[in-house]
């Protein structure tokens, strides 16, 4: 498996990213392509003793920011990392690709270079959430802040195929991020996506509202960028919060420390299963090709699963299931018509 990396895309980037991509090659043997200055990336690599066996460099002179302009990797800095990457990946040069950088960027240089599956309105980023149950996958999470019902259709079935196909649920439950459960609740976008989603060929069960979403009853939960991020970011704050000060609670005195001492292995698998290390990457649902976002602040280790995950998605050909389902759903809807 060949999966191209975006050596520059992160706020801890280009170390933690070899650090990452060097864990990946050790724990499973992928190859890495890696865009960026090799010249640089070498003497990064062996100040920090990172061993680069299984990788290739592709130079790339410029590098894209957040503060940049999502377009211009059209054209200003169409030769920064995250361009040549994905040139790269809509060429056939690699499997998958995976960057931490701008989320903007990516989603405009993924729809431009890498090409969006026929008939997609618009691409998703889709990131797995655990709940009390289970994962369960929530989109659109930053991609497009405004949407309209038809796009949210569309993530209701790219999240179904994902989920069925990866995950192995069957009929999978969709759902719709609301104010109220409700089929009156929420504005115009909610009301006619609703509409849209209830006649889809998927396993529609309705609104949720946000108090619900923890508790894991769908496997999918659709909404507009903007709703999705804010979600997102709140429930890993929350997560982070939580464990904080439980821990606090359990240094506070010497009975705190000896009822530590037994519930550390459930505590340390919590933290595990909350950790956005462990998640590695979004898949940005509708390209061609796997395009996955890491998160900003990743680390080595969050990189190496975002890698596993880019890899493990292609490996499962997700991407010619969803083709294949849109295909086929589409003939269903023609005939329900």
């Amino acid at each position: 498996m060949k999966i191209i990396v975006d050596a520059y895309g992160g706020d801890n980037a280009p170390l933690e990213v070899l650090r990452g991509c060097a864990a990946a090659v050790e724990a499973y043997g992928y190859e890495i392509v890696l865009c960026g200055l090799e010249k640089s990336l070498r003497k990064l690599a062996l100040e920090y003793d990172i061993p680069l066996k299984n990788f290739t460099f592709v130079e790339a002179p410029d590098i894209i920011s957040m503060e940049d302009d999502p377009g211009s990797i059209l054209k200003k800095k169409k030769n920064c990392s995250m361009a040549v990457g994905l040139r790269l990946l809509g060429e056939g040069g690699g499997d998958a690709f995976v960057s931490g950088g701008s989320t903007g960027a990516l989603v405009v240089g993924g729809t431009f270079y890498v090409k969006r599956i026929k008939g997609i309105k618009r691409c998703a980023l889709a990131t797995l959430i655990p709940s009390t149950k289970d994962y369960f996958m929530l989109l659109d999470v930053g991609a497009n802040v405004d949407c309209r019902p038809e796009m949210l259709r569309q993530f209701g079935i790219m999240g179904s195929v994902y989920m069925e196909s990866v995950m192995g649920r069957t009929e999978p439950k969709v759902g719709l991020v609301n104010i109220g459960t409700e089929t009156t609740k929420g504005g115009e976008l909610q009301l006619n996506s609703f509409e849209l989603l209830q006649q889809a060929p998927i396993n529609f069960v309705g609104n949720v509202e946000a108090r619900e979403i923890p508790y894991g009853e769908c496997d999918v939960l659709v909404c507009d960028g903007f709703t999705g991020n804010v979600i997102l970011k709140l429930t890993e704050g929350l997560a982070s919060s939580l464990l904080g000060q439980i821990k606090e609670i359990f240094k506070s005195n010497m009975r705190g420390k000896l009822a530590a001492a037994m519930v550390m292995p459930g505590m340390k698998q919590l933290k595990k299963r909350m950790s956005t290390e462990e998640v590695g990457g979004a898949p940005l649902l509708g390209t061609l090709r796997p395009v996955f976002k890491a998160h900003g602040n990743s680390n080595a280790k969050a990189f190496q699963n975002a890698i596993r995950v880019a890899a493990d998605f292609a490996g499962k050909g997700v991407i010619d299931r969803i083709t294949e389902s849109l295909a086929e759903r589409s003939k269903e809807d023609d005939t329900q018509e």
